[in-house]
């Protein structure tokens, strides 16, 4: 009986000392700052995953002023050409320097949009600050007259261009390469935001010195395209800049060819009045590989005193806009070098393999259109495959050396031209240039290691399987089917091939017998296809469930197809951006199974009368 009374207030005693030191510990816990970096383990957080004192959010241009953070104005190379005002809107020669001041020409009379309610929502902006009266001035275009520390002149930077490996001069309209960059896109603010920067850039902020004659102006629908293209595309999980803000002007317009309705031309046939608008894209940098061309070309021929110079600049300038956290700040240049290839390698290989996943095509994958930081840049003459095809290209002037399934070969060119450019800083280091060359020669195996990952992926299978992939690739062109639907109804795991005719368009080509040729050889393909997923897994077999579960989060549902963008635009030019902002809400959940009425309206097949069609099956880069 003493031993249990003895035992009872010895647990007592312990009970009462945990609850003081709970209550200590808690009340220390409450007096602690936040930590800047308290939110990069949210799963730590039991409450809801949610900060006890969330950070204030960006309400106000005034704060977002707060982080401006210029770094390439402030260490690299202004043209010494260049005016003090940033008036400098003709074209002209740039022969030296990183960047060019100039000051963007505002819209008249802006009007809002949309803007990127998810990207806000990233950075910790206030989405009342999108209609806001001076965030709308900055950023259709007046920065005369930005809070400090924030800069009331902007920039444009010069590149060269190489088209799939080869280096042109002949689009300059000086016949030297000077005249090639930003013609109409304006950078405005660098900043740091959440411990990330961003550049946000105005396209179609009016002329700069690169225009080579043209009004430096973006219409309406083609901003609408690009605005949804880059939140769509990450939304699909694939690398992107994005998209922050589209302002219309409501009474400025410019001319621009483009297509009658119903038009079957190839080329646009008529010419056509179209509002303006500015949109704006961010991304951590705007770094070309044709900027690092031009820098290399300069250095390779000796141009001026300060072309290696200028050349090293831009390189380190690169890695450390785009590669700070991976790659060593205490190697030399050349060993830096040789890690930006080969990362750059790695993060270029993975975007063309995603960007096949998805189905899309860039369409002018030029080194110009390259960025350094390994992700999306420049959507104008992009587009989503509706029906598959290994040649597909929807832009006119685009040809099949940029087409869909050749855009892995395009970005090896484009990296042979970044090799290229860094050369001239590893001439004194032949063991260097050696290994450089071995990156750029393993190209080709890191693509294909990619490539055999991502189509296994949406097989959903552990390892690629080539004659299985071969057969299926044959089937898909001769039936002929819709991409995006197939895959998305084969990772329902289907019984029998049924379900997979939702995505199969009507081939008038193929006669009776051909079809039930076809619909046999599918059969196969399917029951050799069910008897590879799951039972390839290294360790356990899965179940047809999880394999239907993990092909779901690699195939879309939604893919945003040219023919749901135009209607959009149409309605946009009449004042109308319902569609616009419909659009918006379901490319951003593309993998999600949404409303009955959103998939009756956006998953479904091409209809026939919009094939051949110009302005929904092809057009020219009419912006």
């Amino acid at each position: 009986m003493i031993r249990t009374l003895k035992a009872t207030q010895s647990v007592t005693l312990l009970t009462i000392k945990f609850v003081i030191l709970f209550i200590i510990f808690y009340h220390f816990l409450s007096i602690l700052p936040i930590n800047s970096n308290f939110d990069a383990c949210p799963k730590d957080n039991f409450m809801n995953n949610q900060l006890p004192h969330p950070p204030k959010k960006v309400e106000t241009l005034n704060e977002l002023a707060k982080l401006a953070n210029y770094s390439l104005m402030d260490t690299l190379n202004c043209d010494p050409d260049a005016t003090s005002n940033g008036i400098d809107y003709l074209p002209r020669q740039v022969f030296t320097g990183h960047y060019v001041p100039v000051n963007p020409t505002p819209i008249k009379n802006p009007e809002y949009v949309t803007h990127s309610k998810n990207f806000f929502r990233e950075l910790g902006f206030a989405d009342s600050m999108a209609t806001s009266a001076d965030f709308v001035r900055m950023f259709s275009g007046n920065i005369s007259d930005v809070p400090e520390p924030m800069r009331n002149i902007g920039w444009a930077s010069g590149y060269a261009l190489s088209i799939y490996g080869s280096e042109y001069i002949q689009q300059c309209p000086f016949l030297t390469g000077n005249g090639y960059g930003d013609g109409r896109a304006v950078s405005v603010l660098e900043a740091v935001i959440k411990d990330k920067r961003w550049e946000m850039q105005l396209k179609g902020g009016g002329r700069t010195p690169y225009c080579r004659g043209a009004d430096g102006r973006a219409v309406l629908r083609s901003s609408i395209r690009e605005f949804l293209a880059q939140e769509h595309m990450h939304s699909l999980g694939v690398p992107t800049s994005r998209s922050l803000s589209l302002y219309v002007s409501k009474t400025e317009e410019v001319k621009r060819p483009w297509y009658s309705q119903g038009s079957r031309s190839k080329d646009p046939d008529m010419l056509i009045s179209e509002a303006v608008a500015i949109s704006t894209r961010v991304a951590p940098s705007f770094i070309r590989v044709g900027q690092l061309e031009l820098f290399g070309r300069r250095a390779r021929k000796n141009e001026h005193p300060k072309a290696m110079e200028e050349l090293e600049k831009i390189v380190l300038h690169v890695i450390d806009r785009e590669y700070e956290h991976v790659i060593d700040k205490q190697l030399s240049t050349p060993e830096k070098i040789l890690s930006l290839a080969y990362e750059f390698r790695n993060r270029l290989t993975s975007l063309m393999a995603n960007w096949i996943r998805v189905g899309f095509c860039q369409g002018n994958f030029n080194s110009d259109n390259c960025a350094v930081g390994g992700f999306t840049l420049d959507y104008g003459p992009f587009g989503f495959c509706d029906e598959f095809n290994p040649h597909f290209q929807s832009w006119i002037g685009g040809g099949h050396h940029f087409s869909f399934l050749n855009q892995p070969m395009a970005a090896q060119r484009n990296f042979q031209m970044f090799c290229k450019a860094m050369l001239p800083l590893m001439t004194s280091h032949k063991n260097h240039m050696l290994q450089l060359d071995e990156i750029q020669t393993d190209f080709s195996k890191v693509m294909q290691t990619q490539m055999h990952k991502m189509w296994a992926a949406k097989l959903g299978l552990s390892t690629f399987n080539e004659q299985l992939f071969i057969e299926l690739e044959k089937l898909m062109t001769q039936t002929p089917v819709d991409y995006t639907i197939f895959f998305r109804e084969l990772s329902n795991v289907p019984d029998d091939i049924v379900p997979l005719k939702k995505s199969f368009y009507k081939n008038t080509k193929h006669a009776m017998a051909d079809l039930e040729d076809i619909n046999q050889r599918w059969s196969q393909w399917l029951t050799k296809w069910k008897s590879l997923i799951g039972s390839d897994e290294l360790t356990s077999p899965l179940s047809h469930a999880q394999v239907s579960e993990r092909m779901k989060q690699v195939n879309p549902k939604y893919i945003l197809r040219e023919w749901f963008v135009v209607p959009a635009y149409q309605q946009a030019a009449e004042g109308d951006y319902t569609l616009v902002r419909e659009l918006q809400e379901v490319m951003t959940q593309p993998y999600a199974e949404q409303s009955k009425d959103m998939e009756d309206k956006y998953y479904r097949l091409k209809p026939p009368e919009f094939f051949e069609v110009g302005g929904l099956s092809y057009y020219s880069c009419s912006s």
